[in-house]
C-alpha cells in the first residue's frame, strides 16, 4: 500500500529511528534552492522573521498559549547526552541551512486531543486488532484480552486523552525492548523471513483504520529481527506530524504482533500568528546551551579523546555545525499542563558532517503569544550546594512514585513529594561534590518516593516551576 503525497513533495526523508522521526510530507529542498511550502520563501522578500502582531492590542487574538516546554527544541537525541544538550565530543550545535527557508502561513492552529477514551472505541480496536471480549476497566486503563499466565494477546488503553495504547499478542513471551512506538514482542521460538513492505502495510492497515490513521503517511523500511515495522505518521488538518506516531509490527506469518499509538481524534484548538522557517532555526540555536552547562561537570576533566569538560578560562570547546537539509511547517507534540498537544512547528531535517539524518523540530508560534513558565535546571557552581532539577515525567505503582529528569553523571540528586490535597508535588535536587572530576556527559535519571496513599488520580507538579508533570 502506497501513501500518496502532495504535489509539492519534492523529496523523501530518510530516517535513523522511524518509530521516532516525522514524516515530512511536504518537503522544501533547500540545496537546490527550494520553493514555497505555502505562501513564499525569502526570495520574495521575505526575512523569514516573526509576523508581529501585538497579542496586547489585538482584541481578538487567540489567549496566550501556555506549554511545560516553552522554547525547548526538540532535538536528536544522541546516546547518553539529553536532548539540546551540548555533544561533549563537539561543543554546542550550530544548526545551518544550505539554502534558503521557506516563510509558511500566517496563521495555524493547535490541536488536542480531550476527553475519555470509552469502551466502544477499544472494542474497534481490539477487533482490528483479532481481540474479542469486553473492555475491562483497570483504574485509569482499558484491558482486553490474556488474563491466566498472561502469555496471550492483550490491549491496553489509557482512559484520559490522547489514550495512548500498547498490543503484545504474545505477552509475557515477547520483549519490549524496543525503540518508541512500536511493541517488540516476538512469538517464542518465532522465525523465518520477514514479509515485505506491501504485505506488511496491507496487515497494519485494519489497525490504522481503527485508530483513525488510515490517512497517514507510512514507513515500512524498518526491521526488527523477523518482524516488518510500519509506521505511520498521521497528517492533521493537511499539515505532517512529529511525536504522534503509531508502530505496527507485523510477524512472518503476516500477522500484528504488537504495536502502540494513540487512539483519541485530534480537535482543532485556537489558531496563532506564526514565524518563518529562518527566525525558527535562529531561535534554536539561541536555545542551545553554551559548552561546559550540563549538571555533574564541576571542573575539567580530560575525555577519552583530550577534549575536556570545559577549560578553566571558561572557553568553549568548537561548536559542531548541523547542516539543514529540508524544512517543513507542520505540528509537534508539546505539553500544557501536563496534556499531550500538536503546537504549530518547523521541522527540520538535518545532518552532521558525516553523520546520519535526523529530525529537529522548533516550535512556530510567535513568541509574543506563548506564556512562558520558568523551568529550573542547574548551573555548574561546584560549590556542593543543592540546585533543583526539572522533572519531565513520572509512574505511579501503588504508593511509589517515580519521577525522571536529566542530570550529570558525578551530581547526587534525591527526591521529595509534599502531598497537598489532589495534588502531589514533587522536588529533585541536585547535590555536587567540589572536589570530583567529571566529565560532562547527561543521562537520563529516575528517583523514587514513597507516598502516604496511592495517587488515584491525582495530579503531580513540578515544585519548582508549578507545571504538571505528564505521566511516563
Amino acid at each position: 500500500m502506497s501513501t500518496e503525497r502532495p504535489d509539492n513533495d519534492v523529496t523523501t526523508t530518510r530516517r535513523r529511528s522511524p518509530l521516532v522521526a516525522a514524516s515530512v510530507a511536504a518537503a522544501v529542498l533547500l540545496a537546490g534552492g527550494g520553493g514555497a511550502y505555502w505562501v513564499a520563501t525569502a526570495a520574495d522578500g521575505g526575512d523569514g522573521g516573526p509576523r508581529k502582531t501585538s497579542a496586547a492590542s489585538d482584541p481578538a487574538a487567540p489567549p496566550p498559549l501556555a506549554l511545560d516546554d516553552a522554547g525547548t527544541p526538540t532535538a536528536p537525541s544522541r546516546e547518553g547526552i539529553a536532548p539540546g544538550e551540548p555533544d561533549p565530543h563537539g561543543g554546542r550545535l550550530v544548526y545551518r541551512a544550505s539554502g534558503k527557508l521557506p516563510d509558511g502561513p500566517e496563521t495555524a492552529a493547535v490541536q488536542r486531543a480531550g476527553g475519555t477514551v470509552t469502551a466502544a472505541e477499544v472494542t474497534r480496536l481490539a477487533k482490528a486488532l483479532g481481540l474479542s471480549g469486553t473492555p475491562q476497566s483497570e483504574a485509569t486503563s482499558w484491558k482486553v484480552g490474556s488474563d491466566g499466565d498472561g502469555s496471550g494477546p492483550v490491549l491496553r488503553v489509557n482512559k484520559q486523552a490522547p489514550g495512548s495504547w500498547t498490543f503484545t499478542r504474545y505477552g509475557s513471551g515477547g520483549t519490549d525492548n524496543c525503540k518508541k512506538g512500536a511493541v517488540c514482542s516476538v512469538a517464542p521460538g518465532g522465525s523465518g523471513q520477514p514479509v515485505d513492505e506491501k504485505t506488511a502495510k496491507t496487515a497494519a492497515a485494519p489497525v490504522l483504520k481503527a485508530a483513525g490513521q488510515d490517512d497517514a503517511a507510512l514507513d515500512a523500511h524498518q526491521l526488527m529481527g523477523s518482524a516488518r515495522v510500519v509506521n505511520a505518521d498521521p497528517v492533521v488538518d493537511g499539515l505532517p506530524t512529529y511525536g504522534w506516531a503509531t508502530g505496527i509490527q507485523v510477524g512472518p506469518d503476516g500477522q500484528v504482533t504488537g504495536g502502540s499509538g494513540k487512539l483519541k481524534a485530534l480537535e482543532k484548538g485556537d489558531a496563532y500568528p506564526v514565524i518563518g522557517a529562518a527566525e525558527a532555526l535562529k531561535q534554536l540555536n539561541a536555545a542551545q546551551p553554551p559548552s561546559g552547562e550540563i549538571g555533574g561537570c564541576a571542573s575539567p576533566a580530560p575525555l577519552s579523546d583530550g577534549v575536556s569538560c570545559g577549560a578553566k578560562n571558561g572557553a568553549e570547546r568548537p561548536a559542531t555545525t548541523v547542516t539543514v537539509r529540508k524544512a517543513v511547517f507542520g505540528l509537534a507534540v508539546h505539553t500544557a499542563g501536563g496534556e499531550q498537544l500538536l503546537v504549530p512547528s518547523w521541522i527540520f531535517s538535518v545532518q552532521p558532517a558525516g553523520g546520519i539524518g535526523d529530525t529537529v523540530t522548533r516550535m512556530a508560534v510567535d513568541p509574543d503569544y506563548l506564556k512562558r513558565e520558568p523551568v529550573p535546571g542547574t548551573s555548574p557552581g561546584g560549590d556542593g550546594t543543592a540546585k533543583p532539577r526539572a522533572v519531565q515525567s513520572y509512574s505511579a505503582d501503588g504508593r511509589t512514585l517515580a519521577v525522571t529528569f536529566w542530570g550529570g553523571v558525578c551530581s547526587t540528586y534525591t527526591a521529595s513529594a509534599r502531598e497537598d490535597g489532589d495534588t502531589v508535588r514533587v522536588a529533585v535536587a541536585e547535590k555536587k561534590d567540589p572536589g570530583k572530576v567529571c566529565v560532562m556527559i547527561a543521562k537520563e535519571l529516575t528517583r523514587t518516593v514513597t507516598l502516604e496513599r496511592p495517587l488515584d488520580g491525582r495530579k503531580v507538579v513540578d515544585e519548582a516551576s508549578g507545571s504538571v508533570v505528564p505521566r511516563a
